[in-house]
């Protein structure tokens, strides 16, 4: 569980032996709603930030498949939470009307990124400003 309200901490499906780890998604398990829309970021700048958005109706899962990020989480009430992201067997649920964005990457990470909703620049709060009224 987290500071900022219906923001949490989620375990992702994983399989272990002695090969190794396997962490997966598919329709109905591992995620808290019915994906939709699946991207990734890569070749990310360690000193560079990423999202600074929220979004009206999307809910989102953030995970890490390689690397390490800080994922920053802000309310309607300017309190904001700082989330490690550095395990690919947990993702971070974020509902809408949530401030998101991402920074302190390490070396060669890649985010995934998991929606319930396909792309609609419409859905998206870019302006910290006109979020935070």
């Amino acid at each position: 569980m987290t500071k900022i309200e219906h923001v949490k901490v989620i375990d992702l499906p994983k399989i272990t032996d002695k090969r190794g780890d396997l962490t997966f998604l598919q329709k109905n398990v591992g995620l808290p709603f019915e994906l939709q829309r699946i991207f990734w970021t890569y070749d990310l700048k360690t000193h560079s930030k990423r999202g600074g958005h929220a979004y009206k109706a999307q809910n989102e899962v953030i995970c890490v498949v390689s690397g390490s990020a800080d994922l920053i989480v802000t309310n309607k009430d300017n309190a904001k939470e700082k989330i490690t992201l550095n395990r690919a067997d947990k993702g971070v649920f974020i509902p809408p009307n949530v401030w998101r964005h991402l920074e302190n990457f390490a070396t060669n990470t890649i985010l995934l990124h998991i929606s319930d909703s396909e792309y609609d620049e419409d859905d998206y709060i870019r302006d910290i400003n006109k979020y935070l009224l």
